[in-house]
């Protein structure tokens, strides 16, 4: 299933407006959920989370929020349907 975005349902959220405990617990949710397999090597909790939070802190993801699912997502800057959002 092709994710898509909808530019007026979705908000990009700075990782640094968050307080630390919201923004681990929002990236603890991302690194746990289905789909984020990191491949065959089991990769401590911690080290997902800060592999992350560097993302974020280099601008390389960015939180979203999207108001209808009233869920967020991290993503790549780099992907087009995001590049296409923040237009």
């Amino acid at each position: 299933m092709k994710k898509t975005y909808d530019k007026s349902n979705a908000s990009k959220i700075p990782y640094d407006q968050l307080s630390p405990r919201t923004l681990e617990s929002v990236i603890e949710e991302f690194v746990t959920r289905d789909g984020t397999d990191y491949g065959e090597m089991d990769v401590p909790l911690q080290r997902k989370v800060d592999q992350v939070k560097r993302h974020l802190k280099s601008g390389q993801a960015i939180i979203l929020f999207d108001e209808s699912t009233q869920t967020c997502n991290i993503v790549s800057k780099d992907d087009p349907l995001v590049k296409e959002l923040l237009k």
